[in-house]
């Protein structure tokens, strides 16, 4: 295993906490992915802290995606549904209420498209 200076610790743990700040921002908007955030999180944490590295991947919400990922075993149909279902609602909200640009309404109806067939097309996890 590698030994990190200091400074390097610093670092990584430093943009281990923006990394689930991000993350935590894309729970709520789907545009913005939150499992990647997450994942970069736990392996500056992995480096800098395995302290936090572990409050993470034990923390009743965020927990699950690092899980997850790490043992690969995919999303229940229930999780795709819902993750399915609130993204196309806050992406129409979105399109509806909060832009009239004729292009960012296609650009994020694509990324709803592309999130959409992304979510379908993970492993579904059996209970």
């Amino acid at each position: 295993m590698t030994e990190y200076s200091n400074i390097q610790k610093i670092f990584y743990f430093s943009s281990g906490i923006i990394l689930v700040a991000i993350g935590t921002i894309g729970i709520f908007l789907p545009v913005l992915p939150t499992t990647i955030f997450l994942i970069l999180a736990s392996a500056c944490f992995i480096r800098s802290s395995p302290k936090a590295h572990q409050f993470l991947r034990n923390h009743k919400i965020f927990g699950q995606y690092i899980k997850n990922y790490e043992e690969k075993s995919g999303l229940t149909i229930k999780s795709k549904i819902y993750n399915i279902i609130f993204l196309w609602f806050m992406i129409l909200m979105s399109v509806i209420f909060f832009t009239e640009e004729i292009i960012i309404r296609i650009v994020l109806l694509i990324i709803a498209i592309g999130v959409t067939i992304h979510l379908i097309m993970i492993k579904t996890k059996k209970i």
